[in-house]
């Protein structure tokens, strides 16, 4: 990967200089129980400007469960295509949001969207992408795929891939994969790290099938972590914290 030669150097060693944010729709409810919570989104965008201090190029997924979950729409009796199209406009939501809050700390930031929507997003063309990172524009990616039957986890990997980002950052409400839920059984054991396939094996609620194995396929380890611990995604960049690494 070749990095603008313009970007500012990183004020402390980072281990990755490129990487995929992926958090879901929920992240952004707060304590609430449904939709935005604008002292959440600007808490979270506080972290990312965090990181792009270090001189690192940032790419983001936000899922739409704030809003809209498709799976839960066709499990109502919507029809499933339809549901999820709906679900990828939420994530073209939560992203604008996003890009607001990010704005407002002085960040460049593109909103690009798998389906056109040329009044509020940039279409998706994969070599500006890469363009607006080498700039050291956060890039948000938005509406999924563009296509039904694919999660946000999925749109995440993919891009990461197609952006040659060095890992992907999961964050979630804890720290690291668990071998149980951590939430119901206080005794539940924390991986280190846990390769592709355990994950897989096991069905550890990291990823869907489908991103996890598009992973693996590409050699792109995913780091889960807390997004409730105040500096952690910069501290892991650094070497620091708790998360777990999934890898080959």
């Amino acid at each position: 990967m070749t990095l603008n030669p313009t970007s500012p150097e990183p004020q402390e060693p980072v281990k990755y200089r490129r990487v995929m944010l992926k958090i879901s729709g929920e992240a952004l409810m707060g304590d609430q129980g449904y939709g935005l919570h604008p002292p959440t989104v600007a808490r979270i965008a506080d972290e990312v400007k965090s990181v792009h201090e270090l001189g690192v190029e940032i790419c983001m997924v936000i899922g739409g469960g704030n809003i809209f979950r498709g799976l839960q729409g066709s499990a109502q009796g919507m029809e499933r295509a339809t549901a999820d199209y709906m679900g990828m406009l939420a994530t073209v939501m939560n992203a604008l949001a996003m890009q607001s809050s990010l704005e407002a700390l002085g960040l460049h930031c593109r909103v690009i969207s798998a389906i056109r929507m040329d009044e509020v997003a940039e279409p998706y063309i994969r070599r500006r992408a890469v363009r607006h990172l080498e700039k050291q524009r956060v890039c948000i990616f938005a509406a999924g795929t563009g296509n039904p039957y694919f999660t946000t986890d999925t749109a995440a990997t993919l891009r990461a891939n197609e952006m040659a980002c060095e890992a992907i950052f999961k964050g979630t409400k804890v720290d690291g994969v668990y071998d149980r839920d951590p939430v119901r059984f206080p005794d539940a054991k924390r991986f280190d790290d846990v390769t592709y396939d355990e994950v897989l094996a096991r069905r550890l609620n990291v990823m869907d099938a489908s991103a996890i194995a598009l992973a693996r396929d590409n050699n792109l380890p995913i780091i889960v972590f807390s997004l409730d611990e105040p500096g952690g995604f910069r501290g892991i960049l650094a070497g620091r914290g708790t998360y777990t690494k999934v890898h080959g």
